[in-house]
C-alpha cells in the first residue's frame, strides 16, 4: 500500500486514466469490428464505408497515445486489403 501522498495521488491518477484508455481502446475495437463483419458479409460498400469510419479512430487512439502508430498503421493496412479483396 502507498504511504506517501504523492504515490496515492498516483494511484488514483493511474485509476482515472485506466479507465479512460480502456474506454478508448474498447471504442476502437468496436469500429474495427464493424469492418470485419461487414467484410465477412461479404458487403464491399458497407465495408468501404466502415473502413471509413474505423480509419480516424484508429489514428485518434495513436494521437491519445494507446495505441503505436506502427500497431494502427498495420492494422489500417490490414483491413484495407481485405476490403478490397472483397470489391473484387
Amino acid at each position: 500500500m502507498a504511504n506517501h501522498i504523492s504515490a496515492k495521488k498516483r494511484i488514483r491518477r493511474n485509476a482515472r486514466r485506466a479507465a479512460i484508455n480502456g474506454a478508448r481502446m474498447s471504442r476502437i475495437r468496436t469500429f474495427v469490428k464493424k469492418v470485419e463483419t461487414a467484410i465477412a458479409s461479404g458487403d464491399s460498400d458497407a465495408a468501404r464505408e466502415a473502413l471509413r469510419a474505423a480509419q480516424p479512430e484508429i489514428q485518434r487512439g495513436v494521437t491519445r497515445g494507446v495505441l503505436h502508430r506502427n500497431t494502427a498503421s498495420r492494422k489500417i493496412s490490414r483491413l484495407a486489403a481485405r476490403v478490397k479483396a472483397v470489391a473484387a
